[in-house]
């Protein structure tokens, strides 16, 4: 049956509808699809630089800490020198060795951001056991950052137990969110870059339980900060 006017033309172009439809509903779910297997590569944040909620554990206005920024930092740090991270968490210390020489703006983020407090009282909002624990999302939700995004780097480190990276989108590179992989993930070689490398309390990371933030009914663990000790020349 055939309609005329209005109806007519939904009719002759009803796959056009359809199609729009999908490409709505895609859009509508954000900068990324995250699967919980060992191959699907972490997700970031979606770049929102509209304003930040306050993270768990905070009242909204009462955060004295600054979590939205303009711009990524000017770089900073010396590359010639050494740069410790310890996480401190409520069951132990993360040691972390930065590595300037490989990932330099990847290294400057984090340590001014750490040095700033941002990571202070955040979480690892994502645990997938065997693969990675993510953190560094003000809003515990896996789409927030700190108002900007960064310079992708490139080396040739691979993805073995305990290292760092910094999370991606669709976007671009996640100004904030980290994650610290929990064993062999050499399905991110070349699409992700290593900037740090756990030393000590891997273990910690690795007793975490699974944790999806769209579905988890309770806080993940919280970062009581993250301590930078600046050494000599390496």
């Amino acid at each position: 049956m055939q309609f005329t006017g209005v109806m007519g033309v939904f009719q002759r172009s009803s796959k056009l509808f359809f199609l729009g439809g999908i490409v709505v509903l895609v859009l509508s779910l954000g900068a990324f699809i995250f699967a919980s297997n060992l191959d699907a590569t972490p997700p970031a944040d979606d770049m929102d630089e509209t304003s930040t909620p306050a993270p768990t554990g905070t009242v909204e206005g009462e955060d004295p800490i600054t979590r939205s920024y303009e711009a990524a930092p000017e770089m900073s740090i010396d590359v010639a020198r050494s740069y410790e991270a310890v996480i401190h968490l409520d069951a132990g210390d993360v040691r972390v060795e930065l590595l300037p020489d490989e990932a330099p703006g990847y290294v400057n983020n984090f340590v001014f951001l750490a040095q700033n407090d941002f990571f202070d009282g955040l979480t690892f909002h994502r645990v997938v056991p065997g693969f990675v624990a993510q953190g560094g999302d003000p809003t515990g939700s896996g789409f927030g950052g700190p108002g900007y995004g960064l310079e992708e780097e490139s080396n040739r480190l691979t993805f073995e137990p305990g290292v760092l990276s910094m999370a991606k989108s669709a976007a671009g590179v996640s100004g904030s969110q980290f994650f610290v992989t929990l064993g062999p993930a050499p399905h991110l070689n070349g699409d992700f870059t290593v900037f740090g490398r756990v030393t000590e309390g891997l273990e910690l990371l690795e007793a975490l339980g699974a944790r999806n933030p769209e579905t988890a009914e309770e806080s993940g663990v919280v970062i009581q900060d993250i301590e930078i000790i600046e050494g000599g020349q390496s």
